[in-house]
C-alpha cells in the first residue's frame, strides 16, 4: 500500500442483503474512504451497489442506510437530508442518506446497508 494513498478512513459495509448488493454472499466489506468523500461513493467504488435512483443528489430516499459506528466522523444532516430520510423505511435515529454522508474524521465508521435496500417499487408509465 503506498503512503501517499488518501484514502485512509477504516469503513465497514454490513450488508443484510450481499446477493443482491455484490452478487456475491460476502456480507461484511472492509474498505477505505477518503475524508470529503461521501459514503454512497466510497460503497459504489468498491463494488458495492447501494441504490440512489436520483443519483446522489438528495432528492430520494433511495441510498438510506444505518451508521452503526461513527456518527461523529461524518457531516451533520442537514435540513433537506432530514426531510428526505424520514420518507425512507424503516426509520430509526442512526438512518442517513448515504449521498449526504461526507467523511470528515478519521473514523472508523460502520454502515449497514439494510436488505430492501433495493428499489423495489418503480414509478410505472402513466
Amino acid at each position: 500500500m503506498s503512503q501517499s494513498s488518501t484514502e485512509t478512513v477504516p469503513i465497514t459495509f454490513i450488508l443484510e442483503n450481499p446477493r443482491e448488493l455484490t452478487d456475491t454472499d460476502q456480507d461484511t466489506w472492509n474498505v477505505s474512504g477518503a475524508p470529503g468523500s461521501q459514503l454512497l461513493d466510497v460503497a459504489l467504488d468498491s463494488g458495492i451497489e447501494v441504490e440512489h435512483v436520483c443519483g446522489g443528489v438528495c432528492a430520494c430516499s433511495t441510498c438510506h442506510v444505518y451508521i452503526e459506528e461513527g456518527m461523529d466522523s461524518l457531516s451533520e444532516a442537514d435540513e433537506e437530508e432530514e426531510d428526505r430520510v424520514e420518507e425512507a423505511p424503516g426509520l430509526q435515529r442512526n438512518s442517513r442518506l448515504s449521498c449526504q454522508c461526507q467523511i470528515i474524521d478519521q473514523g472508523p465508521i460502520v454502515v449497514r446497508i439494510p436488505a430492501w435496500n433495493r428499489n423495489a417499487v418503480k414509478e410505472t408509465p402513466h
